[in-house]
């Protein structure tokens, strides 16, 4: 049975403010994987202490620095139950995990962080592997200068 939604809303919000796009069904996971043109990274969100500790303060972290991702978006485990499903047949080879974090580029797994690599580091050490990751994978945005 899924986390009542009143719950769970300020752990979506958490990301929301950020920017992320909540996919509820594994349609909206479908469109937006299979549609997306370069990075996307998308979120397991949770409602388990590490994710409210590390993960998402170190996703906020993350999305500072001037490499990011071309889109974001957030799957809620316990709660959007079958857009998590669908969102994990994307993360091939990795067993289910949340909270997770991965990064697709042209809708292909290349990164991911599972739960068992977000319990021991705090947000700032969860931020640096992500920038590394961003750095690795997605095309820094040109800054026009006026």
């Amino acid at each position: 049975m899924p986390y009542p939604e009143i719950m769970i809303r300020p752990m979506r919000e958490e990301l929301t403010r950020l920017g992320f796009e909540e996919l509820k069904t594994p349609a909206q996971v479908d469109e937006t994987v299979q549609n997306a043109k370069g990075t996307l990274m998308v979120v397991v969100n949770s409602i388990c202490g590490c994710a409210a500790g590390k993960a998402r303060p170190g996703v906020a972290q993350a999305l500072q620095h001037d490499v990011r991702p071309d889109k974001v978006a957030t799957v809620f485990a316990g709660a959007d139950i079958e857009a998590t499903e669908r969102a994990r047949k994307y993360f091939t080879g990795y067993q289910p995990s949340s909270p997770s974090i991965a990064l697709m580029k042209d809708g292909k797994l290349v990164f991911m962080m599972e739960r068992h690599q977000i319990e021991g580091r705090g947000p700032s050490e969860i931020a640096r592997e992500l920038t590394k990751a961003f750095d690795q994978h997605c095309i820094q945005t040109e800054t026009v200068a006026g």
